[in-house]
């Protein structure tokens, strides 16, 4: 495993870690609803918030990206893990009715290029789950979680992004109100920051959860890749020497 995805588990480990995944997974569980015989796709690091469809779901993949690391999941059975990048995924058009992307968006380079991608593997009426860090939330301007990494995205950004590429929003949930400390304190008292907070509207959250649904209308064209070329080193000619009965050359 990578650097990377060691630190992800580390904190999914932490009691931080396990208050966070616990109040996002409520939203996602929200979210999700039944996935009775549909085929899931977890996008990044989603695994924490996936168990759940381990046992109604047709199929179930975890695509985790190669410069992050990827850890095998679950830890009974067999691994349902893929590394590969997020712009080239290992699925057919219309592959999957629901997308779990949790540490994902905010680590890619080229997030319309995504989009599109995501658009293209999912099946008509798919449903996407995205899970980001707020740009002006307290999670984002902190480095002790992995929600402090990469790029955060404020609502206008995620809302122009799913819309320009044909998903429309159907749900907008924002959460995590708590500060991103491991105190005592402040872990004991996670459920009365999560109502305290909303009280004030999204100003004090640290991440945005969004469900969007995609629309039948081809999305945007996917940008056409520059064709790379493998240089092959130049070899002479050589002519055939005939051997005499002894072995030796003429």
């Amino acid at each position: 495993m990578t650097s990377q995805v060691e630190r992800i588990i580390g904190f999914y480990r932490s009691p931080l870690g396990k208050i966070a995944r616990a109040l996002l997974r409520e939203e996602v569980l929200r979210f999700a609803g039944s996935v009775k015989g549909q085929r899931v796709l977890g996008l990044g690091f989603a695994t924490p918030y996936m168990r759940f469809t381990l046992d109604t779901a047709e199929r179930v993949i975890a695509a985790m990206p190669a410069r992050q690391g990827a850890s095998a999941w679950p830890r009974e059975g067999p691994s349902h893990t893929v590394l590969c990048d997020p712009l080239e995924l290992p699925l057919t058009d219309a592959a999957v009715d629901l997308i779990i992307a949790v540490h994902a968006f905010e680590h890619v380079g080229d997030s319309e290029e995504l989009m599109r991608e995501l658009w293209r593997v999912s099946a008509p009426n798919a449903r996407l789950i995205v899970i980001v860090p707020k740009r002006r939330g307290t999670w984002s301007s902190f480095d002790n979680t992995p929600f402090g990494d990469g790029h955060p995205f404020s609502k206008g950004q995620l809302e122009r992004l799913l819309r320009d590429h044909s998903f429309v929003i159907e749900q907008w949930k924002d959460a995590l109100y708590l500060p991103p400390s491991q105190r005592s304190l402040v872990l004991k008292s996670a459920r009365f920051f999560e109502r305290f907070g909303r009280l004030f509207g999204p100003t004090f959250a640290g991440v945005h959860c969004v469900l969007a649904r995609k629309e039948l209308f081809p999305a945007v064209t996917r940008r056409k890749r520059a064709e790379r070329f493998v240089r092959v080193p130049a070899l002479a000619p050589q002519h055939a020497v005939p051997l005499r009965h002894d072995g030796h050359r003429d």
